[in-house]
């Protein structure tokens, strides 16, 4: 069963953790995955599989979020400073390779729920 607190904490923690990893690029984005993930998965608790899970959630709904923001922001500037066909086309494609790198980003939280899962057991 999906623990949602888990994942939301999880979630909130790793988000956290990647703001400040703007500041700080050696904890970076990756950094609030890793350890978003870990805490999603450790707080779900459940062994791997149900840690991996947790953390895969909580690592790719960070990612959604800033596919969204970067979606709207691109289409919005682009609507009102240069063509709005070519902003709303540039917004989409800017998306999809968003989306794709937060699903790539997403693994590593699932890999570190997966420890955390193991951890508590």
């Amino acid at each position: 069963m999906t623990d949602w607190r888990a994942i939301g904490i999880g979630f909130l923690v790793g988000l956290t953790v990647a703001v400040v990893g703007l500041a700080l690029p050696i904890i970076g984005q990756i950094g609030g995955g890793l350890i978003g993930g870990f805490l999603a998965g450790y707080l779900a608790g459940g062994g791997l599989g149900s840690g991996a899970w947790h953390g895969l959630l909580a690592g790719a709904f960070g990612g959604l979020l800033v596919a969204v923001f970067v979606l709207v922001g691109v289409t919005f500037l682009g609507v009102t400073v240069t063509e709005p066909v070519n902003a709303i086309v540039g917004g989409a494609g800017l998306s999809l390779v968003v989306v794709f790198l937060a699903t790539l980003f997403a693994l590593d939280s699932a890999l570190a729920g997966a420890i955390g899962g193991a951890l508590r057991g």
